[in-house]
């Protein structure tokens, strides 16, 4: 196992995901929304935000894959889960571990708004826009980043490292 430098602690963390729940909270007073986390990346960042949404939510999740094992993005990008209920009329909140080139998220963006929600809004916990390759953006953002390779918090590297608490930077 290499050794790996801790970018964000569980602390940084837990703080920023508790206020951007509070910004949504505020930005959908009294509405509900849906939570589409991305898996597998999204899912602990999806489920802690959620803690911090005080208002009626749902969750669906989809699956696409970039990367494969390795560390760079291949450009292309293959669905593998859809969701499972309709979008149409819901104010949709696409979860992301990590915007990066920005291809994944324009495709998702552009299979997302086929289905006519009454919302949509992108929320991010990482932001590496030094890689952008399309003109995107997310709503909510955790923390940006320099261009690292990172793991931990749901990210990982070949499938390790999901489960580390901080996220960390693999050397």
């Amino acid at each position: 196992m290499p050794e790996l430098k801790v970018l964000f602690s569980r602390e940084q963390i837990a703080a920023r995901v508790a206020e951007l729940g509070r910004q949504i909270s505020q930005d959908f007073a009294g509405e509900p929304v849906v939570l589409l986390g991305v898996l597998k990346g999204a899912a602990i960042f999806l489920s802690d935000l959620s803690r911090h949404i005080e208002l009626d939510s749902t969750f669906d999740f989809i699956a696409v894959s970039t990367y494969g094992d390795q560390t760079q993005s291949s450009g292309e990008v293959k669905l593998l889960k859809d969701v499972d209920q309709s979008m149409e009329g819901k104010n949709v909140i696409l979860v992301e571990d990590i915007l990066d080139t920005g291809l994944t998220m324009c495709y998702l963006k552009k299979m997302i708004l086929a289905h006519h929600p009454k919302a949509f809004r992108i929320a991010a916990l990482l932001d590496k826009k030094s890689r952008r390759l399309q003109p995107i953006q997310a709503d909510y953002t955790g923390f940006e980043i320099p261009d690292v390779f990172v793991v931990g918090y749901g990210m990982d590297h070949a499938e390790h490292y999901r489960n580390l608490p901080d996220i960390c930077v693999v050397p």
